[in-house]
């Protein structure tokens, strides 16, 4: 009994990515979405100053969320 409950803890550190948990999609307004897409076409990929015009959004955030909808390498 106590080799099956062994067995189990060995499988799941031999495969962590099984364990891990997704992080939450970012959720982002409509206007948001509209200010980062018109600031990225005027800025490019300069996050930080994307997010000094987006209230209580990251550069982190931002950029994730851009590569999330918009990135062409999928």
């Amino acid at each position: 009994m106590a080799d099956s409950e062994h067995s189990s803890t060995n499988e799941a550190l031999e495969n962590p990515q099984e364990v891990t948990k997704e992080e939450p999609e970012l959720e982002f307004s409509d206007d948001e979405e509209a200010l980062t897409i018109r600031m990225y076409n005027l800025v490019g990929e300069r996050w930080t100053l994307i997010a000094g015009r987006i209230p209580g959004r990251t550069a982190e955030e931002i950029e994730k969320y851009w590569n999330s909808r918009y990135s062409t390498s999928q």
